[in-house]
């Protein structure tokens, strides 16, 4: 099967290589792994009684090393041999999914009650049974198979967001009290459809996710990417800022270069004050620089309020000058 780009779909097959040395935690990954739907064909268990008494269960994924891992868990950790299928679903996307199945039988309902999804009477637990997670690593481990089972995280070059998603309520409770455990977290709970999702928001949120499940090679991924994303981001917000004040520049020198052009056609440079005629020269010779620039080749330098101010008073003048001219035009027109 050829690997799968996304992101998430990464973060799930470095897991699924990730084996627990200790037989709680591989436990309580396998026990994740099949209580929550993970992939779009339904990764989930589903029981049914049989003659006997017993039942069956299905865990099917499109992901190969997830399978693997969980017909391994099964046969070393439970001592159970399971069957695996390949399925072939949906002929215009071609999805190929794996299914590990177990015939029902009453050892198969001892199977399901070791890993806390169903009751002896063959009834679904809603939720977490505690002692699969009493001890922190036995915590960090459900967690992992919950991903595995039915998370899914958005990449590092799109907005920050991950979930588990459970088929009732009190398991996502149940999950969403399990992150929070952790110190840190602030997983939050939604309803969507069908489905109960439990969600972390933010890139240190996930960032710390990953950690804790053990996706290390991803989180350097991760990390990577959220590096060269705040990079960009800064670059924009610099050259964006850049724009602008090269627009406020522009704008700001197109002013003065026609309140000049006033004063030269009504009264003259001449008119003006030494000081105030040599800015007025110097930004009509540079209309592209910026105040700062202007004093620099002012003899002697001038600093940046220094011009600001002449040009204030050039533009006094020529407020003035308008106001002469308005006010002829006016009394031109009385006389008439």
């Amino acid at each position: 099967m050829a690997r799968i780009s996304s992101f998430s779909a990464g973060v799930k097959e470095e897991l699924a290589r990730i084996y627990p040395e200790k037989a709680c935690c591989r436990l309580a990954e396998l026990a994740a792994i099949a209580r929550l739907d993970g992939t779009v064909t339904g990764e989930s268990i589903s029981p049914h009684a049989d003659a006997e008494g017993g039942i069956g269960f299905t865990i099917a994924t499109e992901y190969p090393a997830v399978a693997r891992k969980v017909y391994r868990l099964l046969k070393d950790q439970c001592a159970v041999e399971a069957e695996l299928a390949v399925r072939r679903q949906s002929r215009l996307k071609q999805r190929t999914v794996y299914q590990i199945k177990r015939a029902s039988s009453l050892e198969t309902l001892a199977l399901l009650r070791t890993l806390g999804a169903v009751s002896s009477r063959g009834h679904i637990i809603p939720g977490i049974k505690k002692d699969l997670v009493k001890n922190k690593c036995c915590g960090r481990s459900y967690l992992r198979g919950a991903f595995l089972g039915g998370g899914s995280v958005s990449g590092p070059d799109s907005d920050y967001h991950l979930e588990l998603t459970a088929d009732n309520e009190r398991l996502a409770q149940d999950l969403m009290s399990l992150v929070n455990r952790f110190p840190g977290f602030h997983a939050k709970l939604a309803h969507r459809k069908q489905a109960y999702l439990v969600y972390l928001k933010g890139s240190d949120q996930i960032a710390d996710f990953l950690t804790l499940i053990g996706a290390h090679g991803s989180l350097l991924e991760f990390e990577n990417t959220r590096v060269m994303k705040g990079m960009m981001n800064k670059v924009n917000r610099i050259v964006n800022c850049e724009t602008a004040n090269l627009s406020k520049t522009a704008s700001a020198s197109f002013k003065q270069v026609g309140q000049i052009q006033l004063i030269i056609d009504r009264i003259g440079l001449e008119a003006l004050e030494p000081s105030l005629a040599e800015v007025a020269r110097l930004r009509l010779d540079n209309p592209d620089i910026n105040l700062k620039e202007l004093g620099e080749i002012m003899t002697p330098p001038l600093g940046k309020s220094g011009v600001n101010h002449r040009l204030r008073k050039i533009t006094d003048i020529a407020d003035k000058l308008r106001e002469e001219i308005s006010t002829s035009v006016g009394t031109s027109g009385d006389i008439k």
